[in-house]
């Protein structure tokens, strides 16, 4: 885990598929956002992910479903605390962003974890692994798929975290988007009431750094306060 900034709210970045924790830096995220950064609004984390265990097809589906059950329990058992004792101590919520699928790993922890989380930004995200998993499926795929388990979700502290939340779903109009992802994400958070925007960019945007680099500053600036 890697860490730029002095003071402000907690952002945790997720790598895309077959990237790794330092990816938000080679392709110039940092440098996006630096003017928040720089003005103590937001603390940068990017956190390493099992997302290459998903990318690669000879990792057999039921070690991909177990890896990412594994990466739940790292987030909550050191990922949390190292943040909280960085930032001294505090108990404020935190943001998750990543893009593709980044997206996925915001997205599954953003509902699974909303006494950690409060915003949570999913940019041209790869929600929905099925064709990763073949006809294979198991209770560790289920509980970390949240357009399986949201549905069946009952009142309770974690829905009411949840409706205490903000999530926004972004994707771009351009070359390799998939809007159908987003769109049953969609529709599974307006069928809990959970708060969320999905926002199409324009022609131009691809499912490509450029777009991601353009849209977080922007959600960012809308949504932390300074």
């Amino acid at each position: 885990m890697a860490r730029w900034g002095w003071y402000g709210k907690p952002v945790i970045w997720f790598p895309t598929g077959g990237g790794d924790y330092l990816d938000c830096e080679r392709f110039l995220m940092v440098r996006a956002l630096s003017p928040l950064i720089e003005a103590g609004r937001i603390k940068l984390y990017a956190a390493d992910s099992v997302s290459r265990s998903w990318a690669n097809p000879d990792v057999a589906p039921h070690q991909k479903s177990w890896f990412q059950a594994q990466y739940d329990e790292h987030f909550l058992n050191h990922i949390v605390p190292a943040i909280r004792e960085d930032c001294g101590g505090t108990d404020q919520r935190f943001a998750v962003t990543g893009s593709s699928l980044g997206g996925y790993d915001a997205l599954v922890i953003g509902a699974k974890h909303p006494e950690h989380v409060d915003l949570t930004i999913g940019m041209s995200g790869t929600y929905v692994l099925d064709r990763r998993m073949g006809a294979y499926r198991d209770e560790n795929y289920y509980y970390n798929m949240p357009v399986q388990f949201l549905p069946q979700l009952g009142e309770g502290p974690q829905l009411e975290g949840l409706r205490r939340s903000n999530f926004v779903l972004a994707l771009g109009s351009g070359h390799a988007e998939n809007p159908d992802y987003t769109n049953h994400v969609s529709r599974v958070l307006k069928h809990k009431q959970i708060p969320h925007r999905v926002e199409v960019w324009g022609p131009g945007s691809d499912h490509d750094w450029p777009t991601w680099r353009t849209m977080l500053p922007v959600f960012l600036n809308r949504l932390v306060r300074g």
